[in-house]
């Protein structure tokens, strides 16, 4: 018999402190910020697609380019619900994601955007997107200095 996955166990952040951990910050998708990402591939999206239409010599350039445009509109409102409910918790240590992700802020190799988002690698080459955040610069200066001041505090 098949395992059965909750649906909604994808999105949802658990929290378990463990002894001495203290939230710094909840860490959540932005409405504005995921609709200018969706604004920009859209506009990518037309773009690409007018070319290989104009490459290929097709007489339906404009209308491709619309579709692209249309397609993209359509997953951002079909996927809208479900990511604005990940959330992102930082501790004194460590990072806890949805889905069950945990990355201990002393195994954090490289905090960097990629985009809108910010792509958190691990010593591992573990790697996670913390997507659609405003203030990407503030919210990775927050994780940095996180893990530089759980370094000092472990003398690493």
């Amino acid at each position: 018999m098949a395992e059965e996955i909750r649906e909604s166990a994808l999105a949802e952040t658990v929290f378990d402190p463990e002894p001495g951990e203290k939230t710094l910050r909840d860490i959540r998708s932005d409405k504005a910020t995921y609709w200018r990402d969706h604004g920009v591939m859209a506009v990518l999206g037309m773009g690409v697609v007018g070319m290989v239409l104009a490459f290929m010599g097709s007489e339906h350039v404009a209308i491709g380019s619309l579709g692209a445009v249309l397609a993209l509109a359509v997953r951002g409102l079909w996927l809208y619900s479900e990511q604005m409910k990940f959330t992102w918790v930082l501790t004194n240590m460590r990072l806890i994601g949805p889905g069950g992700r945990k990355v201990y802020l002393l195994e954090l190799e490289k905090v960097r955007r990629l985009f809108g988002d910010i792509q958190i690698i691990t010593t591992t080459g573990d790697k996670h997107l913390i997507k659609h955040v405003a203030g990407a610069d503030a919210i990775m200066a927050e994780i940095e200095a996180a893990r530089a001041k759980r370094a000092r505090r472990k003398g690493a």
